[in-house]
């Protein structure tokens, strides 16, 4: 039984701090659904169907102002195919014997922080551990949005127009350790942010739509970060 193997332990234990990471993350991500309109029963849906953080907040945004489908579709899969990359990786420290269908199941709960620990391991990983492992990050992503949507949409009409400044400084707050951390991503983050604002005010830019601006910036960023700060050879 599943409950009762070590391996699904041991990756439940694993994955408790990045449950409590995110909470707060999904918490933002339910205020800005339904601060757009968007039902807090649909957002938590779509935090229990995605589990993409930077995608869903993308795709989100897109969905709110009215995007064509194929523009939210292309934006999310740029944003989100360095999950395939992970994915990837990971079968080559599955143990052998396993199945298919299961490697789809874990590729479903695969994120930076569950591929990050993973990788980490010096044996062979089994089904049971990654199970164990993405778990409570799935409950966690999908609780944070279930409080910040319920949260917000019971709030008086005053407190939800403030909270449009309030999320701005909740998505600082996420940015800025990183940023202090690495020069790489304070370097990535500065590139997409003046991209972004050359294309929301630059005269000959500004008709670009959000989800191409989105999807240029994203590229435009990840490349020059991996020619400024190419990884070092171990």
């Amino acid at each position: 039984m599943l409950l009762r193997d070590p391996d699904f332990k041991y990756g439940l234990k694993k994955g408790i701090p990045i449950a409590l990471g995110y909470v707060p993350v999904a918490f933002t991500f339910g205020i800005l659904a339904v601060s757009g309109g968007i039902p807090p029963s649909v957002a938590v849906l779509i935090s229990m169907t995605n589990l993409t953080s930077a995608g869903q907040f993308a795709g989100t945004k897109l969905i709110i102002a009215g995007a064509p489908l194929f523009e939210i579709a292309l934006t999310t899969f740029v944003i989100n195919i360095r999950y395939l990359l992970m994915s990837f990786a990971l079968s080559q420290k599955l143990v052998p014997n396993t199945s298919m269908l299961k490697r789809a199941l874990i590729s479903f709960g695969i994120t930076d922080e569950t591929f990050a620990l993973a990788a980490l391991e010096k044996d062979d990983i089994s089904f049971s551990y990654m199970v164990g492992l993405i778990c409570l990050p799935y409950w966690g992503w999908a609780l944070g949005t279930a409080l910040g949507a319920v949260v917000f949409s019971v709030l008086p009409g005053l407190v939800q127009n403030a909270m449009g400044i309030a999320l701005y400084a909740m998505f600082i707050a996420l940015i800025v350790p990183g940023g202090k951390k690495s020069r790489a991503v304070l370097a990535v983050v500065a590139i997409a942010v003046t991209i972004s604002s050359l294309f929301t005010w630059a005269p000959g830019l500004k008709q670009v739509s959000a989800g191409w601006t989105t999807i240029i910036a994203t590229l435009a960023a990840c490349l020059a970060g991996a020619i400024l700060f190419p990884r070092e050879e171990v």
